[in-house]
């Protein structure tokens, strides 16, 4: 029986972050708080002055000051609410900082239209004067927008429609998370089973396979019920992309998504194309599960099923430390002391308690610690996590101590870069550790369920945004008829012929809550693939790949994404590095299979 959750109050405070490095206590908290609106306000001052260098610059110095102030502010409010999501005075501080944010935006909203109104020649020569030096990147990121930034009056009805732009998607989650209802389902043993969205997934995972084929009927008949409201929301989504795009200016949707971070569409069809060339080793990958599994017939209920019994393994907090640094040492001795200065200063918020938010996240501003909220249960995963989460903050890090603030901030096509990269490491050095079959076959298929997950399943998903958003652009319907066609095509595409391709397959894109944000999950693709490559070359090149990488980790958002990865020797305006990426999967591949036969070789 698993161990009562302890409150807050009794956690060892070696084992809670140490927030008093942002603020001493919540009554500092309370007093920035109440100074901040003077900070705000005094924004204001600058409306209809932006036309000259020395002003424009100063409005920069002061825009970037004032965020400083707010990320602080905001930060530490959503660190305290997640210690204890029912703390009601956590609750309103959160509540509060929020304000602070949208009032700041409402005041500064003038501030991009009126300087991008102002003449070519004038802008060109702000930009080259020497006092525009620390922001030269920034303002001219600026720039590169003005051709598909519209009016003043336009963009701020653009602005003002926000909300019911975003309708389609919030009715979606409504549907799913509130109105949804699912048939109770019998598992092997007979007993009644609770279907739900939270625990679809955990359903999936289970080794009884009547409950997963029974829950996975049960789940996409309720979908294949409201499938017509479905289709509606999602359609009604896809135009709202595709009405904006041609507003300003853009030749598609999917452009104007990736515009934002300065990747042109090549990079996503190369990254299509080159997965689809690599489809055999995923045909590979099922067959090796439906062998595993010992089963006549593959379904869709069998994709997520477990292939190896768990492991027993358990691991104290101090030893999950040290697994961390073992696996980082590639990155050298300054990477690794620093790891260890994060445990001394506390950044880590470890174990779970009463009313403590779920999973794991890094958290932090310019002016703090990268914090790390995780829920640590002594599982290998949760060993991984930690990793996975210190990238993120090592990467915070680094950025700190090499840019000003205003470039303190890496994009989301890089994000899950580090993360990843300390992940591989991890199991990498796992990997090289353990001989034992059973347990080597084990690491061996986490690893591919998560070129599985993170590369194939996205870039399918990838697909299917590209297609949909394309047909709307031709003006072709997307109802649920068609939907469903496209979803049913690239599952067969994507699995191969050793799938069973049910009938309830194709309602799946319905669920899919990241296609509200269009064109976001061809980024988990791009972004696994470059750890990959990175992780290869740290561990088989050593120290000229660990001061690239190092390198690329303190650019934070000082240079667009692609050209921060090309420094660290990884250039996605090519094919090269996911075509390198799965190279490694099916070198993974090759390890299981063979390991299987070790394992029935042994049998025998």
């Amino acid at each position: 029986m698993p161990e009562a959750l302890k409150e807050r109050s009794q956690i060892e405070e070696q084992y809670k972050w140490d927030l008093t490095r942002m603020f001493a206590d919540d009554a500092a908290w309370e007093k920035a708080l109440g100074e901040i609106d003077a900070d705000i306000d005094a924004m204001a001052a600058y409306a209809g002055k932006l036309k000259d260098a020395a002003t424009i610059r100063a409005w920069f110095d002061a825009a970037t000051e004032l965020s400083r102030k707010l990320d602080n502010l905001f930060c530490y409010s959503s660190l305290r609410r997640s210690e204890d999501t029912r703390a009601e005075d956590a609750q309103r501080m959160y509540a509060r900082a929020m304000a602070k944010y949208v009032h700041a935006g409402e005041v500064t909203a003038f501030a991009e239209p009126e300087i991008l109104a102002l003449p070519e020649e004038t802008l060109n020569a702000i930009l080259a004067d020497d006092q525009m030096e620390p922001y030269r990147f920034a303002f001219g990121d600026l720039l590169r927008r003005k051709p598909h930034t519209l009016s003043a009056a336009e963009e701020q009805l653009l602005a003002s429609m926000g909300e019911v732009l975003s309708a389609p998607g919030e009715i979606s989650d409504n549907l799913q998370d509130a109105d949804l209802v699912f048939d109770s389902v019998k598992d092997g043993k007979g007993e009644n089973v609770e279907v739900t969205g939270s625990n679809y997934i955990l359903l999936q995972s289970s080794d009884d396979r009547t409950l997963r084929e029974n829950s996975f009927r049960s789940f996409y008949k309720g979908y294949r019920q409201h499938i017509n409201t479905f289709g509606a929301t999602y359609s009604a989504n896809v135009k709202a992309a595709v009405v904006e795009a041609k507003a300003r200016h853009y030749e598609s949707s999917r452009a104007m998504s990736m515009a934002g971070e300065n990747i042109p569409v090549s990079v996503y069809d190369n990254l299509v194309e080159t997965v689809r060339k690599h489809l055999p080793a995923m045909y590979r990958y099922v067959a090796l599960r439906k062998k595993l599994l010992g089963v006549d017939e593959l379904h869709y209920y069998d994709v997520y099923a477990p292939l190896v019994s768990e492991s027993s393994a358990s691991f104290t907090y101090p030893q999950a430390q040290q697994m961390v640094l073992d696996a980082v040492a590639p990155l050298g001795e300054e990477y690794v002391n620093q790891v260890k200065k994060a445990y001394a200063d506390r950044w880590i918020d470890v174990f779970p308690n009463r009313g403590k938010s779920g999973g794991a996240y890094s958290s932090g501003t310019y002016d703090s610690d990268p914090y790390i909220m995780t829920n640590f249960t002594g599982t290998l995963d949760s060993v991984s996590t930690i990793a996975h989460e210190m990238g993120h903050s090592m990467h915070s890090w680094y950025t700190k101590q090499n840019q000003p603030a205003q470039y303190s901030n890496y994009t989301l096509f890089v994000a899950e870069v580090a993360s990843t990269v300390n992940e591989n490491l991890m199991i990498e050095q796992l990997l090289k550790k353990e001989q034992e079959p059973q347990a080597r076959l084990r690491l061996l298929n986490q690893y591919l369920e998560n070129f599985k997950g993170t590369v194939y399943r996205q870039v399918m998903f990838a697909e299917f945004e590209r297609e949909a958003h394309a047909m709307s652009e031709r003006g072709e319907a997307l109802n649920p008829a068609a939907l469903n066609a496209l979803y049913r095509r690239l599952i067969v595409d994507y699995f191969g012929p050793e799938l069973v391709v049910d009938d309830e397959v194709q309602y799946e894109w319905a669920r899919i809550p990241h296609f509200y944000r269009p064109f976001y999950v061809y980024k988990y693709a791009t972004g696994y693939s470059t750890a990959v490559a990175l992780s290869e070359a740290i561990l088989n090149e050593g120290k000229p790949a660990v001061k690239r990488y190092l390198e690329f980790l303190s650019m934070g958002g000082s240079a667009y994404p692609l050209d921060e990865l090309r420094h660290a020797g990884v250039d996605l305006t090519t094919p090269a590095p996911v075509d390198a990426a799965l190279c490694k999967f099916e070198r993974i591949l090759d390890d299981a299979e063979a390991t299987l036969a070790r394992m029935e070789n042994a049998a025998n």
